[in-house]
């Protein structure tokens, strides 16, 4: 459960994150997050941190043959589809091109393993 909660946690952070340091990364609605472009940042970032629980596990075992011929690149491919995943259900999330996606993939990745690897040794 604590696991899933960060996950969620990560994904909106991660998400902030990208809107703040990533040209081509906004919530439609101007610069500034509005009430509602908070909400869509909240919402967006939940699902994220739901794709990354569920659905993310599933795609690693099933790609992991690529993933071992590629020495584990293959991962931030996974990281990206997952990021584009959620630009595609949240018509609100601006994201501009490929480039923008990867740097997002990136934040998100490294708030992930920072993040989690710290919870795992509490445990």
């Amino acid at each position: 459960m604590k696991q899933f909660l960060w996950q969620i946690i990560v994904g909106i952070l991660g998400l902030y994150l990208a809107i703040l340091l990533v040209p081509g990364v906004a919530i439609s609605g101007g610069e500034e997050l509005t009430q509602q472009g908070v909400k869509t940042l909240f919402l967006a970032g939940a699902v994220l941190g739901l794709i990354n629980f569920f659905i993310k596990p599933i795609i690693k075992i099933i790609t992991f043959p690529l993933r071992l011929l590629t020495l584990g690149l293959f991962g931030l491919v996974i990281n990206m589809a997952m990021v584009w995943i959620v630009d595609i259900i949240f018509p609100e999330l601006i994201i501009a091109n490929l480039s923008a996606i990867f740097w997002t993939s990136l934040i998100i990745w490294l708030l992930s393993w920072s993040i989690l690897r710290k919870e795992a040794k509490r445990i």
